[in-house]
């Protein structure tokens, strides 16, 4: 008898699209994976308006969703209108109390409404926006990963970001993070699994933990 498959729904980082996730590999007689991309958000869309949206493409029941950084704050808003198999948020915070200082200051003063979205264009500063590097020698990957870069997207992303408001974490979420990631420095505590050596990129350079781990918390 042929075993019922799980669909697995993956969501990237800002700014990023599906293709950061084209080394996951789960296996095929028990799952199948499915791409999420980034939709164009509509004028003073709440994120939780968003989320009910990117519901409407999940076409199963019982699934898995993942996200990636932005995507992770995301995929737990989504799931409070889905009935979910695992939510796991990855390279990305558990609450508002977890956001960098300079995140927190972008909210408090306003800022976040000035910066020069305009200039994405410059490959650099939207890795930095994304990444919270600049590109060094990744010129080819990131230029292969963000596509994103419409301006009124990314006015409404780092909106998103700086002023989500979720006191406490998913207390069904899986969270992963790795030790190294500059981008959410302070997402390593509490109820989260650790991934030594993991930057805010892990899910591209450390997709060999994921194929191995995924099905195992997927199952547990």
């Amino acid at each position: 008898m042929t075993p019922e498959l799980t669909h697995v729904y993956l969501m990237p980082g800002m700014a990023a699209n599906p293709t950061i996730f084209e080394y996951i590999k789960l296996p095929e007689d028990r799952y199948k994976i499915h791409w999420l991309k980034w939709q164009m958000p509509h004028k003073e869309e709440t994120l939780e308006d968003y989320a009910k949206r990117m519901c409407e493409l999940i076409k199963y029941d019982n699934v898995v969703l993942l996200g990636v950084s932005f995507g992770g704050m995301l995929v737990q808003e989504m799931s409070k209108f889905l009935d979910l198999k695992k939510l796991f948020v990855v390279s990305s915070v558990k609450s508002h109390h977890e956001l960098p200082k300079r995140l927190k200051l972008l909210k408090y003063t306003k800022a976040y409404k000035i910066l020069p979205t305009q200039l994405v264009g410059n490959i650099d500063l939207l890795a930095k926006y994304a990444f919270g590097e600049t590109i060094k020698k990744r010129v080819d990957l990131y230029k292969k990963y963000l596509s994103v870069s419409d301006k009124v997207y990314l006015d409404w992303a780092i909106k998103q970001v700086v002023c989500w408001e979720q006191e406490e974490p998913h207390p069904e979420a899986i969270y992963i993070h790795g030790d190294k990631d500059i981008v959410f420095p302070h997402s390593c505590q509490g109820d989260c699994i650790i991934i030594r050596g993991g930057t805010h990129i892990m899910i591209i350079n450390k997709f060999k933990w994921f194929n191995e781990n995924l099905p195992k918390l997927i199952e547990n």
